[in-house]
Parts: structure tokens; sequence; C-alpha cells
């Protein structure tokens, strides 16, 4: 067993906030990973709207602690749920900072990392089932921008009305749908073992506020707001960054597709000169 069936006053460290999608049950389907006790990967659902959008009140790399059960509608071991669901009341403990080039939160998120995606693959297909890791890229070599619609799709929006039925009489919980990110980016990047780039989907929150707060900037324009977006997650990350990818597969496709995994997050601390000999 991953991890016991019950686990009382978890302490999770939270690492990965993904960009919500419409849910029939919830409203938005919200997943947020991190690591228990600062050891082992947790991929916790549901979570509150507001656990993502509320970076003042609950910012990535906090720990965090609240009562968890296994999720046994997901076969993956890493999957859990809040014991109240989205009644569940999360404490927020300390935050951990960005002082010595990340260090502190390096000791935790570096512990296991992958060199290779064919390593990793081979896990989730196996008994392990493995779900989330932290994957070492060996180069970035392209970030692609996909234009998508501006809306839900109709039936992903009646799933999330749906799913907003029982907030309607609650003027706490009552709320807007978030808005729907109009474009998929993707990184390409070579990884050991490979002869030719991969290109993986980028499915982090952090992306997407960031595409949104770049709009702004630009004064609604799209083209520019994504140049932003470009200049950040390629030319800076690339050139500064010591750059690392969370992953993570979906129920859906763990199974069935040949390669599950897409980036959910992304951690960058600067470069410094250990890390040019890694």
């Amino acid at each position: 067993m991953y991890l016991q069936q019950d686990i009382q006053e978890a302490k999770l460290l939270i690492t990965v906030k993904t960009y919500p999608l419409p849910s029939s049950k919830y409203g938005e389907l919200v997943c947020t990973a991190g690591l228990l006790d600062g050891e082992k990967w947790m991929c916790i659902y549901p979570i509150p709207l507001s656990f993502l959008t509320n970076q003042r009140t609950f910012p990535k790399y906090s720990w965090i602690k609240l009562d968890l059960v296994r999720n046994t509608s997901d076969f993956r071991p890493e999957s859990y749920r809040p014991r109240r669901n989205l009644d569940e009341v999360i404490t927020l403990l300390e935050r951990l900072g960005t002082a010595n080039s990340w260090a502190a939160r390096k000791h935790y998120v570096l512990q296991e990392v992958f060199s290779s995606i064919n390593d990793l693959i081979h896990l989730a297909k196996s008994d392990d089932k493995k779900s989330l890791a932290t994957l070492k890229p060996l180069e970035i070599t392209g970030f692609k921008i996909e234009k998508t619609e501006w809306e839900w799709k109709q039936k992903w929006l009646a799933q999330a009305q749906q799913g907003h039925l029982f907030e309607m009489d609650d003027p706490d919980r009552r709320r807007d749908l978030v808005r729907k990110l109009p474009y998929k980016y993707y990184y390409e990047f070579l990884i050991e073992g490979d002869n030719r780039p991969r290109k993986m989907k980028i499915e982090d929150w952090e992306i997407g506020a960031l595409f949104w707060r770049c709009l702004k900037r630009a004064s609604y324009d799209e083209k520019q707001a994504n140049s932003m977006v470009r200049n950040k997650y390629f030319v800076e990350f690339r050139e500064k960054k010591d750059l690392h990818f969370f992953v993570g597969t979906t129920k859906r496709f763990h199974n069935v597709s040949p390669n599950p995994f897409l980036i959910i997050g992304v951690f960058y601390p600067p470069i410094t000169s250990q890390a040019l000999f890694i």
C-alpha cells in the first residue's frame, strides 16, 4: 500500500495547482498536488476554487493541514480527497521561501527526480500505477502556443452549472465559473533516452493566471500577451532557471495513452554554479 487509507491532520506541502475544468459534481474540476510530510506525492481532489485563486491565502509551497481519506473511485495510489470534501477545514501553516536559491523548497521537491520519461511511463503502467513525479529535462527546445475557444463547451458549461446548484442558496459559496483559457501551451524538450524533442502540454494554474495578467497589461492584445508569456516560460526559464517539471497523469488516459503524463507545474529556482554541473 502506497499510504494508509485514512490520514488525520495530514501535513502537505503544496507544489501544484492545475487550471480548473468544469465538473458536474463540483462546478470545476480542481486538482491540487503536493508532498505528504514533504516526502510522498499526493493528489487532492476536490479542493475549493478559492484555494487556487487566492494566492495571498494559499500560496504554492505552503504547508497545509487537513484530514484526508483515500479516493476509492480512483485507481491511482496518490489520489486522496478531503474527508469532508468541499467543507473540509484547511489550516494554513508556514510557507517555504526562496532564500539561498530556493534551498528550502529544493530540499523537499528534489528528493526524487526522474531523468527518463520512459522509466516514469514504465512505473505508471506497472502495478505501481505511479501518477506524479518530478522530471528534469535535458534541454528545452521549444515553446508552442495553440489557440482554442474562448468559451467552455456547452456540455461542460451545463455540467458546471449543475455542480453549482447546491451553492445557489448559500451566498458565501456563490460564484461565477472560472474563465476558460483560450490558449494551450506546450513545452518541447529533450530528455534522457530521446533522440528527438517531445511535446508535452502545460496544465499549470500559474501559466493560465499569467496569461490573464499579461492580457490586461497588454491592453487586451492577445498576441502581445502571449509574447510576454513566451518570454517568461521559454526565454527567462530556459536561460536563467534550473527548470524541472512536475508531471502527472489523468485518470482517463493513465492506462490507455502511450505517454499519459502532462506538465502540471514547473519548478524554476535560479541556476547556480552547482546546478550547471548536474
